[in-house]
This record gives structure tokens, sequence and C-alpha cells, in this order.
């Protein structure tokens, strides 16, 4: 994917910017619903990243609903979102919208959601992972 590239020097994580450089070209509409994805290993040697940071990229886009795993046929983009996941898109653009307005920058957002998910958690439900 040629449009992807890996900024070693930004302070931005690489799994971050694979899954950012992705979910764009998907909102963008220069990756359309059903394009297949490279396979983790094919992308993770085209970037010169470890399997396991695109792996990381790929889950995230997958728990968002923007791409789809279909075993061992690989990875799609998926096609329109869930109603439940649709809504949710729509409360998390607001959320990053006035948090921007109150002057925060994505890694300040992001810490501040991710604590407030571990505060808010239910017993029994997953926790985000923030090791890759």
């Amino acid at each position: 994917m040629s449009f992807l590239s890996i900024d070693s020097t930004s302070a931005t994580p690489p799994f971050e910017q694979v899954r950012s450089q992705l979910a764009r070209a998907i909102s963008t509409g220069q990756l359309k619903p059903e394009d297949q994805l490279p396979t983790v290993r094919k992308l993770a040697a085209d970037l010169g990243l470890a399997a396991n940071t695109v792996a990381r990229a790929y889950r995230e886009l997958e728990l968002a609903g923007i791409v789809e795993t279909r075993g061992r046929n690989g990875t799609f983009v998926a096609g329109k979102l869930s109603p439940q996941k649709e809504a949710g898109a729509r409360l998390a653009a607001a959320l990053a919208q006035r948090m921007r307005e109150l002057g925060m920058g994505d890694a300040e957002m992001l810490a501040i959601f991710r604590n407030e998910i571990e505060r808010h958690g239910a017993p029994g439900k997953s926790r985000l992972r923030t090791s890759s």
C-alpha cells in the first residue's frame, strides 16, 4: 500500500500511524468496502515493522468496525457500520471536537478517554490493551 508510510522520528507509535492512515484511506474512499488489505506479515515487511505492530493496528480497526477479518481469507474493509457503532462514532466525533476546542491534543484525549474507560469498566469486560 504505497500511501502508507512510517515516520520513525514521530512521537506517534508505529501501530497508530498504520491505524490512522488506513482509517483515513477508508474514510476518504481511497479504500472501499470489500477491498482486501495485505496480510499482517506482508504489510509489516513492506513497512519494516514487526508483525505484532501491524496486527495491533488491524485489531483496533476491527474493534471500531472499520475492517473485518474473515479467518484465513484475510482482512477486508468493512461495509456500513452497525447502528450501535455508527452511534458510537458520532458520539466520539462530537467528543473529539469538544476536547480539541478545549485545547487538547490526540495523546492527551486518548489518555483521558482510556482512563475513564478503565475507571468505569464493567466487571468481566475486556480492558483496553496498551502494549504492542
